[in-house]
């Protein structure tokens, strides 16, 4: 079984047509369906429907694609080890601020170890950047908040989630009162930027509330975090980012009537990508994130 017949299929079947894996690969359309012909020989099954609306993965392609993203890993992989393929030049990362504040400094120091001749190009921006920026070949790898419905274009894992809770100023909530939603909405809510999951849970949240609510946008974590400090409205955040302003006092956790959900991160990369070091990359990261006390 060839290594390059198994990367003309996850190919096809992740942009879904023959015409652009043969440009994406450099190699005409015909020696494409040669390739995907014999595997289907090797294999005894059919992987591709093809009809007016496209090409499609049959059921048993669905099952088999896996194992070949797997072999195809594992191939590159087998290149590094043996030295075949020196990791070096940058890798290009976007990182979400609540991953980098919390995270950016064991994760550097761990992929410089294990890719001493790599340099990391960082950035730091909001999920639907950082999506845009994967798919447009700007990032190789992005660190952020786990949405529903990745394009099928990305591959994601799970990296860790954490509980959020509501936080305002010093003070601001006496005698342990329990906050309703429509008590919360008269304050301004201080939150990250337009269109991300954060965002769009505060409007579902208020929207039936007959107060207009205020919403201040910030990318920053610790910026939100300072203006809540200073009394100019109230956020929900990762409980862990605030944790200790908690307990210093500066900021006061807020009882509420609404229980939030937990905020989920994930690693993503292309799917069609052959360089196996985002994934090693993305694991690593998941390693750290999981596994810390």
């Amino acid at each position: 079984m060839r290594i390059r017949n198994l990367s003309s299929f996850v190919k096809v079947a992740r942009l879904g047509s023959f015409r652009a894996a043969s440009s994406l690969l450099h190699v005409s359309q015909p020696a494409i369906s040669a390739r995907i012909n014999t595997l289907e020989a090797e294999l005894g099954v059919t992987l591709f429907k093809r009809d007016k609306s496209g090409t499609a993965l049959t059921r048993k392609g669905e099952k088999l694609l896996v194992y070949a993203e797997k072999m195809l890993a594992i191939a590159q992989q087998m290149k590094i080890v043996a030295g075949q393929q020196k990791q070096q030049g940058t890798v290009k990362i976007g990182i979400a601020d609540t991953l980098a504040h919390l995270w950016l400094s064991p994760l550097l120091q761990q992929w410089q170890q294990l890719y001493p001749h790599i340099s990391f190009e960082l950035t730091s921006d909001v999920t639907p950047i950082l999506t845009r920026q994967l798919q447009q070949h700007q990032i190789d790898l992005s660190l952020m908040v786990a949405e529903r419905g990745l394009n099928k274009s990305l591959t994601s894992q799970t990296l860790c989630s954490y509980p959020q809770v509501w936080i305002g100023a010093s003070g601001l909530q006496q005698n342990h009162q329990c906050w309703s939603i429509l008590k919360m909405s008269q304050y301004p809510l201080l939150s990250f930027p337009r269109d991300t999951l954060p965002w769009h849970y505060l409007q579902q949240l208020f929207k039936s509330e007959p107060n207009e609510v205020v919403i201040h946008t910030c990318s920053s974590v610790a910026s939100l975090i300072n203006l809540a400090e200073q009394g100019l409205g109230i956020a929900l955040l990762p409980e862990i980012l605030v944790v200790q302003q908690i307990e210093a006092g500066t900021v006061q956790q807020l009882n509420t009537e609404i229980i939030a959900p937990r905020l989920e991160f994930c690693s993503s990369w292309r799917a069609e990508e052959e360089d196996a070091l985002p994934k090693l990359l993305a694991d690593a990261a998941a390693l750290i994130m999981q596994h810390a006390p």
